[in-house]
């Protein structure tokens, strides 16, 4: 009996030798603003990527590699944005095992911080910067899963044309470089389909009263109103537009997909409508989905954890089809791929651009945002 024991003892002890270890960390940075006026925007992103990697890490993580979230506040400012990447960089050049950048979250912090990207051994995946220069620039590391300003214009110039009717718009925007240049897209995108711009004004980022521009307004006399630009300026907007009387539709663009432009508007955002590169959590991921993401993130998923979780997986599938740590590997399996997600089916361009990026709209109801297009 003691012969076997020791036997037993012995396989049991070789069998715990068998089990694989993992063979360190690979750590995937997240860039975006955690704090200030965009934070619950950036946290919903952080969100997404922290219940991707427990996911993966439940799976034995990338090659034998845990996966490491490193959170970085990019603030919504560049400066601050090209410190954070400066950062990632040392951590680079010290030794550090990392496989990537989730982020960054707006596009003039993307733009900024992918010149010292640009040349860092890494591969750089935006959840929601859709400024359309950024992938003409040549990276060869960047990629997003959302669709860029040219498409976001496209499908809000359309949606204003022909499923809200309108033949005259009014076009406000923000003086970001996402703003100036969103406006400038959805200013070709509905000339091109036969509507009359009546007016294009820019406002200051954060800008809180809009006297001069509801007159603006009220002078052009449009069948709608589009505005580029965020959150801090969508819900003053509206209000000072609905307390003047105008009742003409309102679409936003992406910049204004959080609570805030409903909770701050004063009950004035019922009704109008914004434009978003994510679906509802709740129309694309299954129940249990949505339970790991509040034990990862203890609140329920918003706005872009889609994204977030979404973006870290596309990096993991990467990994898998190169079955290689090395950025250039990487890339070259990313570009010569279709990868399944919660967002759809993702493929890429050579600019790292989605060769097929959907838009959704979304309608401010009860207080809430619907999604009712696609």
């Amino acid at each position: 009996m003691r012969k076997w024991l020791i036997i037993a003892l012995l396989l049991a002890l070789a069998l715990a030798g068998c089990t694989q270890q993992p063979k360190g960390e690979v750590t995937v940075y997240v860039a975006a603003p955690l704090t200030g006026f965009q934070a619950n925007g950036g946290q919903t992103v952080l969100g997404g990527a922290r219940l991707a990697a427990a996911r993966l890490n439940q799976q034995g993580g990338l090659l034998g590699y845990t996966v490491k979230i490193a959170p970085m506040d990019d603030e919504s400012d560049s400066d601050v944005a090209v410190e954070v990447a400066t950062q990632i960089g040392e951590a680079v050049a010290r030794g550090d095992q990392v496989l990537g950048v989730i982020g960054h979250y707006n596009s003039g912090q993307a733009l900024a911080a992918m010149e010292v990207y640009k040349n860092l051994p890494i591969i750089v995946i935006t959840p929601t910067a859709s400024e359309t220069s950024i992938s003409q620039r040549g990276y060869d590391n960047f990629f997003r899963v959302n669709a860029n300003d040219a498409m976001q214009a496209q499908v809000d110039a359309g949606f204003l044309a022909n499923t809200l009717g309108a033949k005259r718009v009014a076009v406000l925007h923000n003086d970001t470089e996402y703003g100036v240049g969103l406006g400038r897209e959805i200013n070709t995108a509905l000339t091109d389909l036969g509507v009359e711009v009546v007016l294009t004004r820019q406002v200051a980022e954060g800008q809180e009263r809009y006297d001069a521009e509801v007159s603006a307004v009220q002078q052009a006399n449009p069948d709608a109103i589009f505005y580029a630009g965020y959150e801090i300026e969508a819900p003053y907007l509206r209000a000072a537009l609905v307390q003047a009387g105008l009742t003409q539709p309102m679409l936003a663009s992406d910049g204004a997909f959080l609570s805030a432009t409903i909770d701050e508007a004063g009950g004035a955002a019922e009704g109008m409508y914004v434009s978003a590169f994510a679906p509802s959590p709740v129309t694309v991921a299954d129940s249990q989905w949505i339970k790991d993401y509040q034990a990862v993130d203890f609140r329920n998923p918003d706005t872009y954890s889609i994204n977030g979780y979404s973006a870290l997986m596309l990096l993991a599938e990467g990994v898998k089809k190169a079955n290689s740590l090395d950025a250039d590997k990487i890339a070259a399996a990313l570009h010569g791929s279709k990868v399944s997600s919660l967002l759809g089916q993702l493929s890429f361009d050579s600019r790292g651009d989605l060769t097929n990026p959907t838009v959704y709209i979304f309608q401010v109801k009860d207080n809430a945002f619907v999604q009712v297009s696609p």
